[in-house]
């Protein structure tokens, strides 16, 4: 019983969470060229790399460095980037189980 109520529960809240998403991911790719998605090298359980995805908040032509160590990291961020890194909105909590 636990299970089938776990199950229904995961499955109305990837529902629910769908449109939100999905409605980020129109604003990312209507305010940017390039994928709507970017997948970050996160450390895990024993040190393991594991990608996580999120939505993507910077230009394409972006320099592969940390953010903070960019002189200006502001004129890099897409359009709606800030607000979406402000808001921590940029990550896919569903997504990141996968």
């Amino acid at each position: 019983m636990t299970r089938l109520f776990d199950f229904t529960l995961s499955l109305f809240l990837l529902i629910i969470s769908s449109v939100p998403m999905l409605f980020l991911a129109l604003l990312v790719k209507l305010t940017s060229k390039g994928p709507v998605l970017y997948w970050s090298d996160r450390i895990g359980k024993d040190n393991s790399i594991f990608k996580m995805p999120k939505f993507r908040t910077m230009l394409v032509d972006t320099p592969p460095v940390a953010t903070h160590r960019l002189s200006n990291p502001d004129q890099y961020l897409t359009p709606i980037g800030k607000f979406l890194r402000k808001s921590s909105l940029d990550n896919c909590p569903s997504l990141s189980a996968y």
